[in-house]
């Protein structure tokens, strides 16, 4: 029967003819069915037509909404009401410290060298080469963590490091713990992978471990993943009492974790890694493209000691390996010094702009860390986020609606993601303006 389809595409026509507008509230289902003459069953196919298409979005105990288009948003309006200008893309997060380039120079120049280039256009291997896998392991030492430089496997970024040890550890229908809001493409690894993402409780120190339990004895976790520094979008750091705990858990239930670490080269704070806890359990995933740059990068996992030819293999399954150009020029770049000064001058970029956020959006209720490259913003009454997300790009600015980090069918709250990295420190106070002018109604 394709009857809930014709239904489905008459409603989706009254959002592109704007009889149906970016926030509005479809009647429930029940209410639905009755009106269209049609059985309840029917009306719940068509509202979940309306989901896959992405015009509307469900929120348990709130309704069904319909869903910020960047047709609803009329992308033309700038910060400057020029048509057709560039919107300001605060959902972008990469990181550019000036003078950047001519740092990188040198050594991509020593690698256009005949001789070298020949070296570093061969394949490489999961494992990389003995000089990156030092590398590496020195890069990442500190807090507590020794990295064994043969525990070292190498991927093309760190969003392929995540995605081959997943795969390792999980199986298709296997379930796997996570912040309640997690990675948005974590999200789209679980899906291709058939893995069942499972949200566990968190309260203000972070995932609370007792939600852990709880969620195993539900039904066995094949393996966590966490960002328990610099969580993104919240920026929330765990505390070092909060780890020990969340060790404590994961060694009593055997449950393998996927540490996400990208951001924790912002964080000077002194808790050490879940891998420096648990190492026979953690698999510690980080890389280079937010320290460097994203354009030419190395994602990197260090895993525990019998389970490096499982994930080895997966890499190489996947076609996630780094490029030997790519990871040639990480080694130079990490042993020439060129990592810690960009490191050095991010953290201080990043402090730089933390306090331009807390001078625009003074009065709202934003969560972050000074040492974050992003905010998370809970709206004020009545905005919704996604409602919020479609005025904002009316003014020419991008923001990331909280829904796309949210997992599992519990309610998110009506936030947006700001990201901080991508847009020069001027126009970045320039549209926290404006977002805060539309925040407090006026337009």
């Amino acid at each position: 029967m394709d009857d809930y389809r014709r239904i489905a595409d008459r409603i989706a026509g009254d959002i592109s003819g704007g009889r149906l507008r970016p926030g509005q509230r479809l009647p429930p289902q029940r209410a639905f069915a009755r009106r269209h003459g049609i059985a309840a069953s029917t009306a719940g196919r068509v509202y979940g037509e309306l989901v896959r298409r992405g015009l509307v979005v469900g929120e348990v105990g709130r309704g069904t909404f319909v869903r910020a288009t960047e047709v609803d948003a009329q992308p033309g309006r700038a910060l400057t009401e020029v048509a057709g200008a560039v919107p300001v893309n605060l959902e972008l997060n990469y990181p550019s410290a000036p003078g950047q380039s001519e740092l990188l120079a040198p050594a991509l120049a020593a690698l256009l060298r005949p001789d070298a280039l020949g070296e570093a256009l061969r394949p490489a291997p999961a494992a990389g080469t003995a000089a990156a896998r030092e590398a590496v392991a020195g890069l990442l030492g500190g807090g507590g963590l020794r990295a064994d430089p043969e525990r070292v496997l190498f991927t093309g970024n760190a969003r392929q490091a995540i995605a081959a040890t997943l795969a390792s550890l999980v199986r298709p229908g296997g379930r796997v713990g996570v912040e309640p809001l997690t990675y948005p493409l974590v999200k789209e690894i679980a899906g291709r992978l058939g893995i069942v993402l499972v949200p566990l409780a968190v309260d203000e120190e972070g995932v609370v471990a007792e939600s852990v339990v709880a969620a195993h004895r539900a039904a066995p976790l094949s393996a966590l993943y966490l960002q328990p520094t610099l969580h993104n979008p919240t920026s929330l750091t765990l505390g070092a009492e909060r780890r020990v705990r969340l060790v404590e858990v994961i060694h009593s239930l055997g449950i393998p974790v996927v540490e996400d670490r990208i951001w924790s080269f912002l964080h000077r704070g002194g808790e050490p890694p879940l891998a420096a806890l648990a190492p026979g359990l953690v698999h510690l995933v980080d890389g280079l493209s937010k320290r460097v740059a994203p354009g030419l990068t190395v994602g990197f996992v260090v895993v525990p000691g019998e389970r490096v030819e499982a994930v080895a293999r997966a890499i190489r399954s996947g076609g996630w390996s780094a490029g030997s150009f790519a990871l040639e020029a990480a080694v130079r770049w990490i042993l020439d010094g060129t990592v810690g000064r960009l490191v050095d001058a991010k953290r201080g970029d990043a402090g730089r702009r933390q306090r331009v956020v807390a001078e625009e959006l003074d009065g709202f209720a934003v969560r972050s860390d000074p040492a974050a490259y992003f905010a998370w913003w809970e709206l004020p009454a009545p905005w919704r986020a996604d409602t919020f997300t479609a005025a904002a790009l009316a003014r020419g600015i991008a923001v990331t609606p909280g829904t796309a980090f949210s997992v599992g069918a519990s309610r998110t709250a009506d936030a947006v993601r700001v990201g901080l990295a991508s847009v020069p420190e001027g126009e970045l106070g320039r549209a926290l303006r404006v977002l805060a002018r539309v925040a407090r109604g006026g337009g």
